[in-house]
Protein backbone atom coordinates (compact mmCIF):
# COMPACT_ATOMS: atom_id res chain seq x y z
CA UNK A 1 0.00 0.00 0.00
CA UNK A 2 2.91 2.34 0.74
CA UNK A 3 4.25 1.89 -2.82
CA UNK A 4 0.82 2.73 -4.24
CA UNK A 5 0.78 5.90 -2.14
CA UNK A 6 4.25 6.78 -3.45
CA UNK A 7 3.12 6.33 -7.05
CA UNK A 8 0.02 8.45 -6.44
CA UNK A 9 2.25 11.21 -5.04
CA UNK A 10 4.57 10.88 -8.03
CA UNK A 11 1.74 11.21 -10.53
CA UNK A 12 0.05 14.05 -8.67
CA UNK A 13 3.38 15.86 -8.81
CA UNK A 14 3.58 15.23 -12.56
CA UNK A 15 0.03 16.54 -12.92
CA UNK A 16 1.08 19.64 -10.99
CA UNK A 17 4.02 20.12 -13.36
CA UNK A 18 1.69 19.85 -16.36
CA UNK A 19 -0.24 22.87 -15.12
CA UNK A 20 2.84 25.00 -15.83
CA UNK A 21 2.15 24.63 -19.55
CA UNK A 22 -1.49 25.59 -18.98
CA UNK A 23 -0.47 28.81 -17.23
CA UNK A 24 2.14 29.48 -19.90
CA UNK A 25 -0.37 29.05 -22.72
CA UNK A 26 -2.95 31.17 -20.89
CA UNK A 27 -0.35 33.92 -20.47
CA UNK A 28 0.47 33.70 -24.16
CA UNK A 29 -3.20 34.00 -25.10
CA UNK A 30 -3.55 37.08 -22.88
CA UNK A 31 -0.43 38.66 -24.37
CA UNK A 32 -1.62 38.02 -27.93
CA UNK A 33 -5.06 39.50 -27.21
CA UNK A 34 -4.21 42.44 -24.95
CA UNK A 35 -0.43 42.94 -24.98
CA UNK A 36 1.59 43.84 -21.90
CA UNK A 37 -1.31 45.80 -20.38
CA UNK A 38 -3.32 42.72 -19.48
CA UNK A 39 -3.53 42.06 -15.71
CA UNK A 40 -4.35 38.42 -16.47
CA UNK A 41 -1.02 38.10 -18.28
CA UNK A 42 0.81 38.86 -15.05
CA UNK A 43 -1.48 36.63 -13.02
CA UNK A 44 -0.75 33.67 -15.31
CA UNK A 45 2.97 34.43 -15.31
CA UNK A 46 2.93 34.50 -11.51
CA UNK A 47 1.00 31.21 -11.37
CA UNK A 48 3.46 29.65 -13.80
CA UNK A 49 6.50 30.64 -11.74
CA UNK A 50 4.84 29.75 -8.42
CA UNK A 51 3.79 26.38 -9.83
CA UNK A 52 7.36 25.68 -10.97
CA UNK A 53 8.64 26.50 -7.49
CA UNK A 54 6.13 24.28 -5.74
CA UNK A 55 6.80 21.51 -8.23
CA UNK A 56 10.57 21.71 -7.75
CA UNK A 57 10.26 21.35 -3.98
CA UNK A 58 7.74 18.51 -4.11
CA UNK A 59 9.64 16.70 -6.90
CA UNK A 60 12.74 16.57 -4.71
CA UNK A 61 10.70 14.93 -1.96
CA UNK A 62 8.95 12.45 -4.24
CA UNK A 63 11.99 11.17 -6.13
CA UNK A 64 13.63 10.08 -2.88
CA UNK A 65 11.22 7.16 -2.94
CA UNK A 66 12.14 5.90 -6.44
CA UNK A 67 15.11 5.08 -8.57
CA UNK A 68 15.86 7.89 -11.01
CA UNK A 69 15.03 5.70 -14.01
CA UNK A 70 11.57 5.03 -12.60
CA UNK A 71 10.91 8.64 -11.61
CA UNK A 72 11.99 10.08 -14.95
CA UNK A 73 10.23 7.40 -16.99
CA UNK A 74 7.01 8.23 -15.16
CA UNK A 75 7.61 11.94 -15.73
CA UNK A 76 6.94 11.38 -19.41
CA UNK A 77 3.27 10.89 -18.48
CA UNK A 78 3.37 14.71 -18.53
CA UNK A 79 2.65 14.40 -22.26
CA UNK A 80 -0.66 12.72 -21.52
CA UNK A 81 -1.67 15.46 -19.09
CA UNK A 82 -0.64 18.22 -21.49
CA UNK A 83 -2.80 16.70 -24.22
CA UNK A 84 -5.74 16.40 -21.85
CA UNK A 85 -5.41 20.08 -20.86
CA UNK A 86 -5.03 21.13 -24.51
CA UNK A 87 -8.31 19.45 -25.39
CA UNK A 88 -10.31 20.30 -22.26
CA UNK A 89 -9.15 23.85 -21.58
CA UNK A 90 -7.98 25.22 -24.93
CA UNK A 91 -10.32 23.16 -27.17
CA UNK A 92 -7.49 21.95 -29.38
CA UNK A 93 -7.85 18.92 -31.61
CA UNK A 94 -6.30 15.59 -30.72
CA UNK A 95 -4.87 13.89 -33.80
CA UNK A 96 -4.28 10.21 -34.35
CA UNK A 97 -0.53 10.95 -34.25
CA UNK A 98 -0.99 12.47 -30.77
CA UNK A 99 -2.84 9.38 -29.59
CA UNK A 100 -0.24 7.02 -31.04
CA UNK A 101 2.55 9.06 -29.43
CA UNK A 102 0.87 8.97 -26.04
CA UNK A 103 0.37 5.21 -26.30
CA UNK A 104 4.05 4.72 -27.18
CA UNK A 105 5.06 6.81 -24.14
CA UNK A 106 2.70 4.91 -21.84
CA UNK A 107 4.03 1.60 -23.16
CA UNK A 108 7.55 2.81 -22.40
CA UNK A 109 6.58 3.75 -18.84
CA UNK A 110 4.91 0.38 -18.37
CA UNK A 111 8.04 -1.37 -19.69
CA UNK A 112 10.32 0.46 -17.26
CA UNK A 113 7.96 -0.35 -14.38
CA UNK A 114 7.72 -3.98 -15.33
CA UNK A 115 11.45 -4.62 -15.54
CA UNK A 116 12.60 -2.64 -12.56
Amino acid sequence: MSKLKDYIQLHLNILLFSLTSVFSKAASVQYNKHGLGSPLLYLFLFLMVANCGIYAITWQQVIKKFSLSTAYANKSVYLLWSQIWAVLIFHENLSIQNIIGILVVLFGVWTVQRYE
